[in-house]
């Protein structure tokens, strides 16, 4: 059964919701980038926010997550699309600390404050559009929960999870976000807290067996909702020998010199799924061509 995001209008549409389960989406990133414990539980939170966030896109919008803060995994870097495609990296996947005070994997501490959170939105047709703000606990639910209220002045909700097993096997992955829309009675606004506040442990709701739709009326109340789409989510790396073929057309001459001359080629790794591609001194020579045109 692969991964999905449902889309949802709640309590007569003033309240719109997205679940999605990522967990072989996570799975893949794990396997990808050989991450213990603490960072698969952080890169994968931050690719469920990042599909969270992408299920607003249309057509061939992108956006594009970067999370900073001051701990040992060092920089989080997603992106993903309208169509339910995503990826990322972590710089030091192998980062695994002891449990937290609430005997929970501690990706507050993995993430480390003080630290910033930016999401780069790519608009098809329009301007880019960034917003930035300081982590306020590392945690990440919070912190992306922290930016839509600041940067994009939506009130929304998130809830993210990722269980991960003592062998590093990804269990569940995935969460929730909720937005409040225009012209939502505070008595709505009231009871959907309450609701997030008596969830319970969220990974125990993300489970294929019983599918998204129990979250969903977990998060809202039976036949409180109603679907508005269904997509299916993966892990997806569009990176090609062409696409760093470009990339390379930006390096100095004399670099490139070096490389031919001393390696007599090159060989580049894409960041988000560790493939690796080589250049021989003949596709060395034809870049040095293409720059001096």
């Amino acid at each position: 059964m692969s991964d999905q995001l449902i889309k949802a209008l709640a309590y007569d549409d003033q309240i719109r919701i997205f679940v999605v389960d990522a967990t072989q989406t996570v799975s893949q990133a794990q396997i990808y980038h050989d991450t213990w414990h603490t960072a698969t539980a952080a890169l994968g939170r931050s690719l469920v926010a990042t599909l969270l966030l992408a299920a607003n896109l249309k057509g061939e919008d992108k956006l594009g997550v970067q999370i900073k803060g001051s701990g040992p995994l060092g920089m989080l870097v997603t992106d993903g699309n309208s169509q339910g495609e995503v990826r990322g990296y972590v710089n030091n996947p192998h980062v695994a600390l002891e449990l937290n005070s609430e005997g929970k994997l501690d990706v507050a501490a993995a993430v480390g404050l003080p630290g910033l959170l930016q999401v780069r939105r790519n608009i098809a047709g329009g301007d880019p559009f960034t917003g930035q703000v300081s982590l306020i606990s590392g945690e990440l639910g919070e912190d992306f929960t922290y930016y839509m209220a600041v940067s994009e002045q939506t009130p929304s909700a998130f809830g993210l999870s990722v269980l991960i097993n003592p062998d590093e096997k990804v269990l569940s992955a995935g969460g929730f976000m909720i937005q409040v829309l225009p012209g939502a009675s505070e008595e709505t606004v009231d009871e959907l807290e309450k609701r997030i506040a008596s969830l319970g442990k969220l990974s125990d709701l993300i489970d294929q067996s019983q599918g998204l739709s129990y979250l969903l009326e977990k998060l809202v109340g039976e036949g409180n909702y109603r679907v508005i789409a269904t997509q299916q989510v993966a892990y997806s790396c569009p990176c090609s020998k062409d696409s760093f073929t470009e990339s390379m057309t930006v390096i100095s001459p004399s670099e490139i010199m070096e490389m031919i001359k001393e390696d007599h080629g090159a060989e580049v790794c894409c960041h988000f799924c560790n493939k690796k591609y080589f250049f021989n001194e003949e596709d060395l020579k034809q870049i040095l061509e293409r720059q001096a045109e």
